[in-house]
């Protein structure tokens, strides 16, 4: 083998044991599952027959997988908003010159806590604090805000944003300390300048910090979509996508449909509709990394 070709080849060989084993764990699978779902119940049946795109009919004239879809929406939607904000607000106040460097340290793993711990630790924590004979019951009937024990993860009026509320806790510290790595990153001179034009704080935020941080925000809410849109564990071991369907997501309408009913090939489906979704969304995201490298 002459040199010019062995310098050639030489990058691929140093990648070729993480490209087979992507190509056995992610390749493949995700092959096996588009294939499955252009089949009648595989694995269940041991002769499928191919039906072509007649499961992604019934599953999109499904009308418990609308509801999932309007959960889900719901479920994301919210929490990328209410992460932005409590993510924002909670960077600012520790990129603050009037905090000392070990109050800033206190907050810091203070806020970060929720992002540490795993989802069966933040699952079963705040079962027990939503539980009727919980603290958070407690509470309220101590301060006489309500007068009766309210079944926040047991009531199909509220269990959704029960949930919802577990999964904005748990993820804003991703926001908190990405914007406060970005904030850290924006050069003083920029504020020192708009205050020379007579910027209050108001037109520095909006003039200054924002425009500065639009990289970084429009990487967040991507990845937050994606991550969101695939949550399962929390919901699972929360509610189950109970009470009757009431928390039912996308996610949980798929392990339902493949672990409970035994209907592999609509749970195939489904996922190639949400791996669908994922890698649109995924081709966006590089595409403004690229735009901004």
């Amino acid at each position: 083998m002459n040199s010019k070709l062995k310098k050639t080849l030489t990058p691929y060989g140093y990648l070729l044991p993480t490209l087979i084993l992507m190509t056995i764990l992610l390749v493949i699978p995700i092959i096996m599952v588009i294939r499955y779902s252009l089949y009648d119940n595989v694995i269940a049946n041991k002769n499928p027959a191919f039906v072509g795109l007649a499961n992604y009919v019934t599953v999109l004239s499904d009308h418990d997988f609308w509801n999932a879809i309007g959960h889900t929406l719901f479920f994301v939607i919210i929490s990328i908003i209410a992460h932005m904000l409590i993510g924002m607000t909670f960077a600012l106040i520790l990129n603050t010159r009037y905090l000392g460097a070990r109050t800033k340290g206190i907050f810091r793993a203070v806020y970060a806590l929720p992002w540490m711990f795993t989802a069966s630790v933040i699952a079963i924590t705040w079962r027990m604090v939503l539980d009727p004979n919980g603290v958070l019951n407690y509470i309220l009937m101590t301060l006489h805000i309500t007068s009766e024990k309210i079944t926040f993860l047991a009531s199909r009026d509220i269990a959704l944003q029960s949930v919802t509320l577990i999964n904005i806790w748990s993820g804003y510290p991703f926001y908190m300390i990405s914007i406060l790595a970005g904030l850290q990153g924006i050069s003083p001179d920029l504020y020192e300048a708009a205050a020379l034009d007579g910027a209050d704080a108001i037109h520095s935020f909006t003039g200054v910090t924002i425009p500065q941080l639009k990289p970084i925000l429009i990487s967040l809410i991507m990845l937050d979509f994606v991550w969101t849109l695939q949550q399962f564990a929390l919901i699972w071991m929360t509610t189950g996508g109970g009470p009757v369907n009431a928390t039912e997501t996308v996610s949980t309408w798929i392990y339902k449909q493949g672990f409970t009913k035994f209907q592999y090939s609509m749970a195939s489906t489904g996922a190639v509709i949400l791996l669908i979704v994922c890698t649109i969304i995924g081709i966006l995201y590089v595409r403004q990394q690229r735009a901004e490298a």
